[in-house]
């Protein structure tokens, strides 16, 4: 009895059973059966549809299978059931019956259902991943393939300005979740017939797609393959957004810098791959990816090339010496402070002393603690809604800095350097490298308590040789400083006359070097 009640369980278990995403099975031509192995998978699901009815008024038997919400459901309606289930004429219906079901397939496919992508299928995970996509699945009796219909059609956010790269001068239009809208934004952009779409499908289980752009001809093929090995080498049940394939195809993920840039903006990509890079473009995300990157790359924005060069170039200076503030200016002070006071000139010695007057903690316990407050600040008005996060931000700033001072914690002249800190680290127009340089600054100002000075310098030496070291994809991350390449020096710190810019990087040993 309990043998067999266990051998009963046991074969309803394994009839229910999940399939594996390694797993092929094959359709039958039996509907009946094909539409119970779709329902044991996914017609748990209220929002799955199964819709049966009779073949163009025949005796053949076929079903529609859909996600509601997924598909255009105008286009299901007019364009699919309408021809599906409408009388033959009296020679098509003849046509059917001698010819069978070669005769349905090849009307199906050719010229009975007015839509643009119909394809075949023949084995059940190629159907299920195509509903689950937004296309409608179609069977019919007697015919062991499915018909895949692509009527997508879900809602999606429309096109607006990007939120993390704004420009004064420049386009308004930023990425979406859509991959299409977004290829159809570089499309428009390149109108060259040698742009070139790999789409690899991503995760085991959640597959989503992830489109390789490059332009054939300009990009080096060693570095299209490299980046293809890397994606094929994804092993990951799901990939919700692109920070994922980031940090699964990048050359150390040890290193606090990122070495792939992800942006929301289609001029940058677009440029990018004019200059012989490759893009990735992953399906539910705004951010797309450019490889290889150059810290140079992260500290550019489109906008100096808006511009004419004079003021390009001036506001690219200013920004590296923004990443100077940011990155030393507090582990100077403690070093002065604590070490070298000898370095400071009489008069500011004096007027630093009298305002350190009654601070109880030494200089690198001040400059740790202000500068975490303000860490926290910085993160709060981030998750906080935006109205509330800027009010925090200047309010919580500003109250905090000066009951500090009044309650004799801190000094005045701590305050003025964590506040040029902070305001120097919002000059990156990366945020993925403001966060580096920002983690880094804690390293700066540990090694400057320890050794004043000569720990500054040391660890500066550490990220220069560190940065010397990694690559991206193949390419140093500090070229053109390292290795020598002079002729790339027009776009680095300096940003050449557009008429002088004549060769692409020479560091991207692209197959076409000339740009104009």
């Amino acid at each position: 009895m309990f043998k067999w009640l266990n051998s009963r369980k046991k074969k309803s278990q394994t009839s229910s059973a999940a399939i594996h995403p390694s797993e092929v099975r094959p359709l039958t031509s039996s509907l009946q059966r094909n539409l119970q192995v779709v329902r044991e998978q996914i017609g748990h699901s209220p929002d799955v549809i199964f819709r049966q009815f009779s073949f163009c008024g025949t005796l053949w038997k076929a079903a529609i299978v859909y996600i509601d919400g997924l598909v255009d459901k105008t286009a299901l309606h007019e364009q699919i059931m309408k021809p599906l289930m409408q009388e033959p004429t009296a020679a098509e219906k003849a046509k059917q019956l001698s010819d069978g079901a070669a005769h349905i397939k090849n009307w199906v496919i050719n010229s009975g259902i007015p839509i643009a992508e119909i394809k075949e299928a023949h084995n059940l995970n190629d159907c299920i991943l195509e509903v689950l996509s937004g296309n409608a699945l179609l069977f019919i009796d007697g015919i062991d393939s499915g018909f895949i219909l692509g009527i997508t059609g879900w809602e999606g956010r429309s096109i607006d300005e990007p939120v993390t790269e704004s420009l004064v001068r420049g386009p308004r239009d930023g990425f979406v979740e859509t991959l299409r809208n977004n290829t159809a934004m570089l499309r428009r952009r390149i109108k060259d017939p040698n742009f070139t779409m790999v789409v690899y499908k991503v995760g085991q289980r959640a597959k989503k797609d992830l489109a390789i752009v490059y332009i054939k001809g300009i990009a080096n093929e060693e570095l299209v393959a490299e980046v293809k090995r890397r994606v094929e080498r994804i092993n990951i049940d799901d990939v919700p957004e692109s920070g994922y394939v980031e940090q699964l195809i990048e050359d150390n993920y040890l290193s606090p810098f990122p070495q792939v840039q992800n942006t929301e903006r289609p001029d940058r990509v677009m440029s990018a791959l004019m200059e012989g890079r490759v893009a990735l473009l992953l399906d539910g995300t705004p951010f797309a990816l450019i490889v290889p990157v150059t810290f140079s790359m992260l500290m550019s924005s489109p906008e100096d090339y808006y511009e004419r060069w004079l003021p390009g170039s001036l506001i690219r200076a200013m920004r590296y010496g923004a990443t100077f503030t940011a990155l030393f200016l507090p582990a100077l002070y403690i070093s002065l402070i604590s070490y070298n006071q000898g370095l400071i000139p009489t008069k500011l010695a004096i007027s630093i002393a009298a305002t350190r007057e009654g601070v109880p903690f030494p200089s690198l316990i001040e400059a740790l603690m202000m500068e975490v407050i303000i860490e926290i600040l910085r993160e709060a008005g981030v998750r906080l809604p935006k109205p509330v996060g800027q009010a925090v931000g200047i309010v919580g700033g500003l109250v905090i800095g000066q009951a500090a001072v009044e309650a004799g914690i801190v000094s005045p002249i701590m305050v003025i350097v964590v506040a040029l800190t902070a305001i120097s680290s919002f000059a990156f127009p990366q945020y993925g490298a403001g966060i580096a340089i920002r983690m880094l600054r804690f390293g700066m100002m540990m090694s400057a308590a320890v050794l004043g000075l000569y720990g500054v310098i040391l660890f500066f030496i550490l990220i220069n040789a560190h940065l010397v070291k990694l690559k991206s994809f193949g390419v140093h991350y500090t070229a053109s400083f390292t290795p020598y390449r002079p002729k790339d020096w027009k776009d680095m710190v300096i940003r050449a006359p557009l008429m002088m810019m004549k060769q692409r990087p020479e560091m991207n040993k692209t197959q076409d070097r000339k740009r104009q």
